[in-house]
C-alpha cells in the first residue's frame, strides 16, 4: 500500500533556494519548486523525516494541513475548528502558533494566533472537557499559519527548534556564522571531501565543522535529539530509526584536509570543545595563528572565511584589514580558490584581487556579498 504523499515546503535563508532543492531531490523528494527562502515539494513521512535529518541547508520543514481563504478572524476560528485536531495531537499536550501575515485585512498577528489557539482548546474542550495549553518555549506541535491576501496555508511544523541548532554547539564566542548559512556557503563554492580546506579565521569552528560533517557524510541533523514530528500522534518511531540504521552505511573518511585558524585563543578553545563534542577532532587541525603571518597548509585549496565586519570592527581599521587579506592571498596562496563573505561592500574593495564571482547571502538581516577570487602566480601584479 503507498502511503500518503504530503505537501511540504522546506524554509531556507535567501540565495540557498537552489541548493536545498538539490538537497532535497537527493533524498527522494517530489514535484520539488524553488520559491523566496523556501522550496516545496511533496513526500510520504519518510521523506519528510528525512528532510529534517539530511539537508544542510534546511531551517524548517513544514506540513501542510490545509488551505483555505478567509474573510476576517471570526471566519478563521471556524475554518481552524473545522480541522480535526484530535487526530494530530494529544488533548494533554502544548502547542503553539507562529503567524505570519502579508497584505491582509487581519492586521495584528497576536490577535491573531490568539484565534487559532481558541478554536484548537475549544474543539478539545467540547470534546474532552481539556484542552493542550500553550508553551511558547518548548511546545510539542507548533503551527504555522501564512497568510497572503487572506489566503491561508496551514502548516505543522515538524521540525521543532530551528534545523540550523545541529547540536554539536556546545560553546561559542561572538557573532558565531549560522550554521546553515556557514553549509550553503561551502556548498555554494563547490566544496566536496576530497578538496583541502582552510578557514583561517575559523571562530568558534563552524565552516570547518559543517566541512567535517560533509566530508564523513554525516547527516546535518545527526547531532539533535529530538524533532517536532516525534511528538505526533503518527510518528512512525520504525521507520525513523531505519533512517538512523541507514545513516552508518553511508559514512566515509575525507580525503581532503580540513585546517581553522584564529588569533583568539579562547575561540579556538570553543571550536575545539565543539569538534571534540561531534567527535571530528581527527578530521580537523585547529590552530592559533594570525592570517597575515601563515602560509598555505597544502599546495592547492579552498578558502572559506568570515572575517569581521564594520559590526564588529571600528570602520577606521577595516579597510587595512582587508587590504591584510588580499595582500596575504596573494604572496602565499597562489593555487587556491578564495571565499570570503562580508556586509561591508566598501571595505571588500580593499581586498584589491578581482573577483571570480559575487553572490548576494543574507547574515541574519545583514545583505552580504560572498565574493570568490581565483589567486593564480603573479595574481595582482
Amino acid at each position: 500500500m503507498t502511503e500518503e504523499k504530503h505537501s511540504l515546503t522546506a524554509k531556507t535563508m535567501a540565495g540557498l533556494e537552489p541548493v536545498l532543492a538539490e538537497e532535497l531531490k537527493a533524498i527522494g523528494a517530489e514535484d520539488i519548486q524553488v520559491a523566496n527562502r523556501a522550496v516545496m515539494f511533496k513526500g510520504d513521512n519518510k521523506v519528510m523525516y528525512k528532510a529534517n535529518y539530511w539537508p544542510y541547508t534546511a531551517l524548517r520543514i513544514l506540513k501542510v494541513i490545509k488551505t483555505f481563504d478567509v474573510k476576517d478572524e471570526e471566519d478563521l476560528y471556524n475554518k481552524i475548528r473545522e480541522v480535526k485536531w484530535y487526530k494530530l495531537m494529544h488533548v494533554d499536550g502544548t502547542l503553539s502558533v507562529d503567524t505570519f501575515l502579508h497584505s491582509s485585512s487581519m492586521t495584528h498577528t497576536r490577535y491573531v494566533s490568539q484565534k487559532v489557539k481558541d478554536a484548537i482548546a475549544d474543539q478539545f474542550r467540547e470534546m474532552f472537557n481539556q484542552r493542550p495549553s500553550v508553551d511558547t518555549a518548548d511546545p510539542q506541535m507548533r503551527i504555522n499559519l501564512h497568510v497572503n491576501n487572506n489566503h491561508c496555508t496551514l502548516s505543522l511544523d515538524s521540525s521543532g527548534d530551528s534545523l540550523h541548532k545541529r547540536g554539536y554547539r556546545q560553546a561559542s564566542g561572538k557573532a558565531p556564522i549560522n550554521e546553515v548559512l556557514a553549509a550553503g556557503m561551502l556548498k555554494l563554492a563547490g566544496y566536496h571531501h576530497q578538496i583541502n580546506l582552510l578557514d583561517p579565521m575559523c571562530g568558534s569552528g563552524t565552516i570547518p565543522l559543517e566541512a567535517a560533517m560533509m566530508a564523513t557524510n554525516f547527516p546535518a541533523g545527526y547531532y539533535r535529539e529530538k524533532y517536532g514530528f516525534m511528538n505526533w500522534l503518527d510518528f512512525q518511531a520504525l521507520t525513523w530509526r531505519d533512517i538512523i540504521k541507514e545513516t552508518f552505511s553511508y559514512q566515509r573518511d575525507p580525503e581532503g584536509l580540513i585546517h581553522g585558524y584564529d588569533m583568539n585563543q579562547a575561540s579556538l578553545n570553543n571550536a575545539l570543545e565543539n569538534a571534540r563534542f561531534a567527535k571530528l577532532h581527527h578530521d580537523i587541525l585547529l590552530e592559533k595563528k594570525e592570517f597575515s603571518k601563515t602560509t598555505k597548509p597544502f599546495d592547492r585549496g579552498m578558502i572559506i572565511m568570515n572575517p569581521p565586519y564594520g559590526e564588529r570592527m571600528k570602520k577606521e581599521h577595516l579597510n587595512n584589514f582587508y587590504k591584510m587579506i588580499g595582500d596575504t592571498l596573494k604572496q602565499q596562496y597562489t593555487n587556491y580558490d578564495a571565499w570570503i563573505i562580508t556586509s561591508d561592500l566598501e571595505a571588500i574593495k580593499h581586498v584589491g584581487l578581482k573577483s571570480a564571482q559575487k553572490m548576494v547571502l543574507y547574515n541574519g538581516s545583514l545583505e552580504c556579498r560572498f565574493v570568490k577570487y581565483e589567486i593564480y602566480e603573479g595574481d595582482g601584479k
